[in-house]
């Protein structure tokens, strides 16, 4: 049986080992340039950091003075443990689903998270401007960037506060959602924020048989107890559904787990010093700052240091309502596909919190429902279907909102 043209391409995409800590954007960069001369897309590849692009494809409407549409994804991936894949993770090997060839699974690392969308993103722009001929009221721009499984430091961060971001005009931004084992179409609105912190004690040192005081240890165990205490604070909140029934989400409350210890020096000596780490993730709901001073505030009421390793510190959502005027064609187009709408904050962090920072409108969404979440994941895939299907859904969606007057 032949491979669509469209299928063909994913793969082609998937098999780039775009995958850190050594990415290959070099091959990726010719793949979109090649891409974007097929589709007669205006091509541009910016190295803000020495070796990491930023790649934008753009389709110019034709009111090209109206705010732009984004269209984003990340493209590199995470690494892999190959001994636990049933396939090669670059090879993007097609599995029958069935003997009949009904369909296939295409196993590759990145195929969920997140060249399903990026190149979802270039197939609907094949089928709306170079088969169906169609023209569309705002410029469009596929936007490819580096390093979003790192931080996107050296990638999102740079690419917001540069003059090339600024003369996209951008109006509102599409970017990585989740995949949802259950019917609902996932829609992300914002997003956690991570607080990465790390409390050092220090204190009085001797032999272990003796009862010293003022010890590191004792000045650290509070602080750990109190973010322990707050920790089942939260999970009992999330375990506690709503006035209607619903089960809560992980971005509706703000998780803490202690993820890093660091001590001594051998069995029978007391340790100068005491580390804990917590990686902590702050819903929007709460104030950001605020929350960062009371971390200080404990650190040093126990007579602690208080280190943040990383620390967002803006809490922007995007509205999902009328106030939005990119929402209503948004949702109308997702609905008419037969989706059902399910809105909510994305429980880790991606680039589009840069966006938000900057003052576009950023909506994530990967549409992939009845679907196991497969991302870092070990025999990651996607189904030949389901890719088919995002093309549907992208060339609906970016026709929507891309025609908003």
């Amino acid at each position: 049986m032949s491979i669509r043209p469209s299928v063909q391409r994913f793969i082609e995409y998937l098999r780039i080992k775009t995958v850190q800590p050594t990415p290959d954007y070099s091959t990726c960069t010719k793949f979109l340039q090649q891409q974007a001369l097929e589709l007669g897309l205006k091509f541009q590849a910016k190295e803000y950091v020495a070796g990491k692009p930023v790649v934008i494809l753009s389709w110019a409407g034709t009111s090209p003075e109206l705010p732009s549409i984004i269209l984003n994804s990340h493209t590199d991936v995470v690494p892999v443990f190959e001994e636990f894949w049933d396939y090669p993770p670059f090879e993007a090997r097609r599995v029958p689903t069935d003997p009949q060839g009904s369909d296939y699974k295409i196993y590759a690392r990145g195929s969920q998270d997140m060249k399903i969308v990026g190149h979802g993103y270039l197939e609907a722009i094949r089928r709306l401007k170079v088969e169906e001929k169609r023209q569309l009221l705002r410029t469009v721009h596929a936007v490819f960037v580096p390093d979003e499984e790192i931080g996107g430091h050296d990638g999102m961060q740079q690419f917001v506060e540069s003059p090339e971001f600024a003369a996209l005009n951008a109006g509102l931004a599409l970017d990585e959602g989740m995949a949802n084992p259950d019917k609902p179409l996932r829609v992300f609105y914002g997003e956690r924020a991570p607080c990465w912190v790390k409390f050092i004690a220090r204190g009085n040192t001797g032999h272990g048989s003796q009862f010293i005081e003022g010890t590191a240890a004792e000045k650290l165990v509070p602080i750990i107890d109190h973010l322990m205490q707050f920790r089942q604070t939260q999970f009992q909140i999330y375990r506690t559904p709503h006035e209607d029934g619903s089960q809560r989400t992980l971005g509706e409350v703000t998780t803490a787990n202690l993820t890093l210890l660091k001590s001594g020096v051998q069995q029978n000596v007391v340790p100068e010093n005491v580390t804990a780490g917590f990686d902590i993730r702050m819903t929007p709901a709460v104030d950001y700052v605020g929350f960062k001073r009371d971390l200080e505030a404990l650190a040093e009421k126990h007579g602690a240091e208080a280190e943040f390793v990383q620390f967002w510190d803006d809490n922007s959502t995007t509205a999902t309502d009328e106030s939005n005027p990119f929402w209503p064609a948004f949702e109308q187009a997702v609905t008419a596909q037969g989706f059902d709408v399910f809105k909510e904050i994305f429980p880790a962090a991606t680039d589009s919190r840069y966006l938000r920072r900057a003052g576009v409108p950023a909506l994530g969404v990967t549409p992939l429902c009845n679907a196991p979440i497969l991302l870092h994941d070990h025999n990651e895939y996607v189904k030949e279907s389901e890719f088919l299907a995002a093309i549907d859904f992208y060339a609906a969606v970016v026709a929507a909102v891309a025609n908003v007057r």
